[in-house]
């Protein structure tokens, strides 16, 4: 075949273009583009295989093969020559292919006979719609111009695929963004709900991929690269950037400027490609390259290009964040991250959020929690698919979503929703009660906050206090430090909303997952055991006494209450509690008024500090197990890794033995003692914490009615009886046997 020339591409595209915008049926436009493309391409077949779901591929259409294999060949993600290419993204090119190493022979197509195969991807932005082949009986390599031609065909037909040009109900060939998908993440925030989605940056729609006129479509590209250049030089002449912002936007205005990246964009518009389609083929590529890239700081620059496109094509269609689309009924945000300050932007009006990244800790989950909303994350791919106004139901309690569901999915969920709901009800009905178990042992439930929107919780879910107030949420959602007067004014605010119940005020907890934006961070291998909580605040004490003088001034004359985070050793709790010591001295002498009682306790989140001196535990006010991190340093399992998180069980028998020890430990010196965590609320993991003598558990507002409840109805003394007979026949885990004595007593 001879070498192509930018002519002959161009008018290539524009009898596709024809094509398309003919008045036909979806299966009629398929057959005829790949009739089309043999012909301009000079080759005895040309097929397309379309994505059935996110692993198999089917035959949609052919110009060569047997007719009847049509929608009856499909294949596995991977599997054959056409799998490899949907799987890696990039093109297999061989002379031989019945030789080639993944060959698949498929008898029902009657492709024996053809020996030259080449395939591209049919792909747009990261998303895989599908594979493009062409085939011949002459052995030989197609050329790069070949190759080249094909790619920028199967770039307009990713175009055309996403905008539904090739739906057809006779041949089952349902629209993209139409069919109902289940995403299977990790939970994030328990909880369901049912709403539509709201994207938080809504994607870019191209309606054009084929141009007439070339030139006028690279003045376009270079104009908006000019545009995109002078936005980038803009910000970074802003004086309030630190060192990691700039390197950052350092490497957008390299990629900004980079005469190969416009080259390559140039030279798709020469083949026939808008300015638009050119954008996302290159975005596109990144993304492909991305995705094998193994190095993490390689991948990062990847995903600065994949940012910049966006931003790029933004300027091209002038379709900003901000579309005038009204946010639905029932708004679930879906994105592929959130920062903490967008989301509180959006407030309690949503009803779920979905997340492509994210982690358990992160700043959103964090956030999510505080709202009382379901969170998803890790839902790969859903922003991809997901349309604004689309019907969506999040189970926050399985780590799943259901996109556009089935009726009878959503009446199932509707029918797991309406018994929590009841469940609710029921449980309001203790709310002020006491959870006072059949053997006479009170168990004082507190609640966990980090917002002023979570204090109207605290009457209305009965909690006897806050036993946990995370102060790290006011710095996160900042740009810039605040000023110790904001701060008193709002822990004044926490105080006032109590009315007079116990609220536990935790020192900042940055570092590990919760980074400042203004603080430079840290690159540390493992940053959940590097430079974090009270760690970087006795390293940087100017930040640490400034958060003690606003809470000592938001107290005025109130009971104050001050824990400190991460306490691994007697000496660090020593300089921190000192270092309150030293400025309630120095409040006084500037006139300020004292609080009238003063209770200064530490989190025990590492094993080291079960072992401390004895004198540590007569010393502290008292002990809060933060059951999170105890866990996983106790297990050697990151909670942020999804692999091992959840192998590992709170009701093992060596972490309750662990967990008497430091039970016995706090008695011995009568230090109070409680357990703040996600296993405080579930209700079979409490109440085994309640029998081995933890007397006050902080959990999540939603949480204490059901943990009431169970507690209500148990003797204590049986429970224990039940985890001793377990540890004496050698079981791994108490919770079958806790199970089973639940069982037994109808509960």
């Amino acid at each position: 075949m001879p070498e192509r020339s930018d002519s002959d591409s161009r008018k290539l595209l524009r009898r596709l273009r024809d094509v398309l915008g003919a008045q036909s049926k979806g299966q009629e436009r398929l057959d005829q583009i790949t009739h089309l493309i043999a012909d301009s391409m000079r080759t005895e077949v040309c097929s397309i295989y379309l994505f059935r779901d996110p692993e198999t591929l089917e035959l949609c259409a052919t110009e060569g093969l047997k007719p009847e294999s049509v929608h009856q060949t499909r294949m596995k993600l991977g599997e054959g020559l056409v799998g490899r290419v949907a799987r890696t993204s990039t093109p297999v090119n061989t002379a031989d292919a019945p030789a080639e190493k993944g060959f698949r022979y498929m008898p029902e197509t009657g492709e024996e006979i053809y020996s030259s195969f080449l395939g591209v991807p049919i792909q747009r932005v990261g998303e895989k719609l599908g594979v493009l082949v062409v085939q011949s009986k002459t052995a030989r390599q197609f050329s790069d111009d070949e190759i080249y031609a094909l790619e920028v065909v199967a770039m307009v037909l990713a175009e055309m695929t996403e905008l539904g040009a090739f739906t057809s109900d006779e041949d089952g060939m349902r629209a993209l963004h139409r069919q109902p998908v289940m995403f299977r993440g990790a939970t994030g925030q328990e909880g369901a709900a049912e709403g539509h989605v709201w994207l938080h940056e809504p994607r870019v729609v191209v309606t054009n991929p084929v141009a007439d006129d070339p030139l006028t479509e690279i003045d376009r590209i270079r104009e908006a690269v000019g545009q995109l250049r002078v936005s980038v030089d803009d910000l970074l002449s802003v004086e309030s950037l630190d060192k990691d912002q700039k390197q950052v936007l350092e490497a957008y205005r390299m990629f900004a400027n980079s005469r190969g990246w416009l080259r390559r964009m140039e030279e798709d518009i020469q083949s026939g490609l808008s300015a638009e389609a050119a954008v996302e083929k290159e975005q596109s590529a990144a993304r492909a390259r991305m995705e094998q890239v193994p190095d993490a700081y390689l991948r990062e620059r990847l995903n600065d290009l994949d940012d910049l496109s966006n931003r790029l094509l933004r300027i091209l269609t002038g379709q900003g964040a901000d579309t005038g689309a009204e946010m639905p009924e029932n708004p679930v945000l879906v994105a592929r991250n959130i920062g903490p300050g967008e989301l509180l932007d959006y407030g309690r009006k949503l009803r779920g959020v979905v997340l492509e990244e994210g982690s358990v800790g992160s700043h959103a989950a964090i956030v999510a929690r505080a709202l009382a909303i379901p969170l998803i994350i890790h839902a790969g791919r859903i922003s991809m698919e997901a349309l604004n106004g689309d019907h969506i139901l999040v189970d926050g309690d399985q780590g799943i979503a259901h996109l556009r569901p089935e009726e009878t999915v959503a009446r199932a969920f509707r029918d797991k929703i309406a018994m929590q709901t009841q469940a609710q009800q029921r449980y309001a009905s203790l709310r002020d009660l006491p959870a006072l178990t059949k053997c006479g042992t009170t168990i004082s439930l507190h609640m966990n906050a980090g917002l002023m929107a979570d204090l109207p919780s605290l009457e209305g879910s009965g909690a006897d206090g806050v036993g946990l107030f995370r102060t790290e949420l006011q710095f996160l959602v900042r740009n810039k430090m605040p000023r110790r007067a904001e701060l008193a004014t709002l822990y004044a605010r926490v105080m006032d909303a109590a009315k007079g119940k116990r609220v536990a005020f935790r020192t900042l907890d940055i570092g590990s997952d919760k980074v400042l934006p203004y603080m430079k961070p840290n690159d540390e291998p493992n940053p959940a055991m590097g430079w974090r909580a009270i760690r970087v605040g006795l390293d940087k004490p100017g930040v640490l006494r400034m958060q003690i003088q606003a809470l000592l001034r938001a107290s005025n004359g109130r009971a104050l209450t001050v824990m400190f985070p991460f306490i691994s050793e007697f000496s660090e709790f020593q300089e921190a509690r000192a270092h309150v010591l030293r400025e309630i001295h120095r409040e006084r002498s500037l006139g300020h008024v004292m609080p009238s009682g003063l209770e200064i306790g530490a989190m025990l989140e590492t094993p080291s500090l079960a072992f401390a001196p004895k004198a540590f535990f007569e010393l502290t006010d008292f002990v809060s197990i933060g059951g999170n991190d105890l866990k996983q340093f106790f297990f050697a399992a990151d909670r942020e890794n999804e692999r091992v998180r959840r192998r590992y069980d709170m009701l093992n028998l060596s972490f309750l033995s662990f967990i008497d020890q430091i039970v016995a430990r706090c008695a011995e010196t009568d230090t109070p003692l409680s357990f703040c965590g996600e296993d405080a609320g579930r209700p079979v993991e409490a109440l085994a914490l309640a029998a081995l003598g933890l007397r006050s558990l902080s959990m999540r507002p939603a949480s204490i009615g059901p943990v009431k409840a169970l507690l209500r109805r148990v003797d204590l003394v049986q429970v224990r009886g039940v985890i001793e007979d377990a540890r004496a026949k050698g079981d791994d885990s108490a919770r079958p046997a806790l199970m089973d004595w639940l069982s037994n007593q109808g509960e």
